[in-house]
């Protein structure tokens, strides 16, 4: 079956946008001709692609078309700049998985290093991103497996460094008698979301215990970051964006010397591989500067 650009290009602005209305400025067509593209190709298809509403969402069918039309886009590119053709109008977008962590300390170089890519950013946990590359949702993530996911390359990055961080006053308040089992239990600790581990990866690492502390749930790098400031919790925050904190005095270590380091890696679906080579390249170069080796990882677990 071969797909009419038109259609896929209508599809992938609907989406985008969240309207027909707003898909039609993109193109510079009307909402009826908006209309008139997605239904045909869903007469072609035979399911549904767009739930209408506000904003408008995909199918599972839709979501699977749209990532068809990104990768043909990225595969044009690619060959533009093969042929040192003129490349067509717009740049090409590419739909990845990264982890809240790598985006908020080294991942946003790597994007700027390729201006001629629009990004379309999925937020996961470094232990689940790669399910969106089983899912084909994706044509890349960083990932905490570094063994690749089926019809993907991996690419070993490094580790970055994790700290358990506190407030003076936290500490003094929950471990003045010191940093045991029996008070990681009591103490309040910040999660991010569900899937998020570290905090039990830690606490099991310095313990050998298995414990629920009790837990403020905050899915926002910043927010972990200010609330152990304000002294709501502990807990596991990126080594660069606690430097700062540590050195003035207003965090301090948990426990000093206990980092935990997380291993990630790049993986990239094969077919788009070559298109993404640009990006693989300032992927390894930006990890290169902000992450721990892999030959150099100290005193951390996975």
């Amino acid at each position: 079956m071969r797909f009419d650009a038109p259609q896929l290009a209508a599809l992938a602005a609907v989406l985008r946008q969240g309207s027909f209305d707003g898909a039609a400025a993109d193109l510079g067509v009307t909402p009826s001709a908006v209309s008139q593209r997605i239904k045909a190709l869903e007469d072609r298809v035979g399911a549904a692609l767009v739930q209408r509403g506000s904003p408008c969402t995909t199918t599972p069918t839709g979501a699977r078309i749209a990532k068809h039309a990104e990768d043909v886009g990225l595969l044009e590119a690619q060959l533009s700049r093969d042929l040192a053709l003129d490349p067509r109008p717009g740049a090409a977008r590419l739909k990845l998985a990264v982890n809240a962590d790598s985006l908020a300390t080294w991942f946003v170089p790597a994007m700027a290093a390729v201006p001629d890519l629009l990004f379309d950013l999925v937020i996961d946990d470094q232990d689940h991103s790669a399910d969106w590359l089983k899912r084909g949702a994706v044509s890349a993530a960083v990932s905490a497996h570094d063994q690749p996911v089926t019809g993907c390359d991996a690419h070993p990055l490094g580790s970055l460094r994790y700290l358990a961080t506190a407030s003076p006053a936290f500490m003094a308040r929950w471990f003045k008698t010191g940093v045991t089992a029996e008070a990681l239990a009591r103490a309040p600790c910040m999660i991010f979301n569900a899937k998020d581990r570290l905090q039990r990866q830690w606490i099991e690492a310095v313990t050998h215990r298995r414990l629920s502390p009790p837990a403020h749930y905050l899915p926002s790098t910043t927010a972990f970051v200010d609330a152990a400031l304000a002294g709501l919790g502990w807990g596991m925050n990126p080594a660069p964006l606690v430097e700062e904190h540590l050195r003035q005095g207003r965090l301090v270590p948990v426990l000093p010397d206990r980092p935990l380091d997380v291993g990630l890696s790049w993986q990239v679906s094969r077919v788009m591989a070559p298109a993404l080579c640009p990006l693989t390249r300032a992927v390894r170069t930006a990890a290169g500067a902000a992450l721990i080796p892999p030959a150099k990882n100290k005193g951390g677990q996975e």
